[in-house]
């Protein structure tokens, strides 16, 4: 069956095609994963998806190498493709949550006309909405074994021992990616790129927002309440 004659038989199925939006360090990554695990449908990462399309050798994933490799950005019509060969798949018969695509405005209107094309179109954009301070906090007090790899966080998961893994017993540090300055820069890059889409997926009347300052269950009973 070709690759348009597999989304269209399997577009047709339950409405849980959801986008997940929200900025770094928002937990939206987390919640994918666990309304991936409650509904049976996939968790898809756009990274995930570029890695397994390399390491098997696939043309699109050569295609997608030859940028990677020349340090460009991947252009959003290739991104698209190898997106919906994903999708096609017979494990997304039923839906599927996408995490980390679309990221800008020209992204989301490249993929709704590829859906478009095949009758087919995504039915809930979710944002896990977190004020900066409180993002630029949580990940500011995360902390890594440079022994292990093991992560604690200051406040929510503390070491035994301020500064010593209780694992391998060596010294804890704020990684590079967590420092607040690191943090706000790539909050300001998402407020001028992502943020938007908030505003095209509230004009196309599928955006939900849940507060995301609060526990990690009562935001996943929320999601699940909106896709009930």
């Amino acid at each position: 069956m070709l690759l348009h004659e597999n989304l269209q038989a399997f577009g047709k199925g339950l409405k849980m095609k959801i986008i997940m939006l929200g900025a770094p360090g928002a937990g939206k990554g987390t919640q994918a994963k666990m309304i991936a695990e409650k509904y049976g449908i996939p968790h898809i990462s756009t990274g995930d998806i570029f890695r397994s399309n390399i390491k098997d050798g696939t043309e699109l994933g050569m295609e997608a190498k030859k940028y990677m490799d020349q340090g460009l950005l991947v252009p959003d019509e290739l991104t698209v493709k190898i997106l919906l060969d994903r999708v096609a798949r017979a494990d997304c018969r039923n839906g599927y949550v996408l995490d980390g695509f679309p990221r800008t405005i020209p992204q989301a209107e490249v993929l709704d006309q590829a859906l478009e094309k095949i009758g087919d179109q995504i039915d809930f954009a979710i944002n896990v909405s977190v004020p900066d301070e409180n993002i630029v906090k949580r990940m500011s007090g995360r902390r890594a074994c440079v022994g292990c790899g093991a992560t604690y966080h200051i406040e929510h998961i503390p070491p035994k021992k301020e500064g010593i893994c209780d694992t391998c017993g060596m010294e804890l540090i704020l990684r590079e990616d967590d420092k607040p300055e690191t943090v706000q820069n790539r909050l300001n890059v998402y407020h001028s790129q992502t943020q938007p889409l908030i505003e095209f997926y509230q004009k196309k009347g599928i955006l939900q927002t849940v507060d995301g300052t609060v526990d990690m269950k009562a935001v996943f009973d929320a999601i699940v309440a909106i896709l009930s």
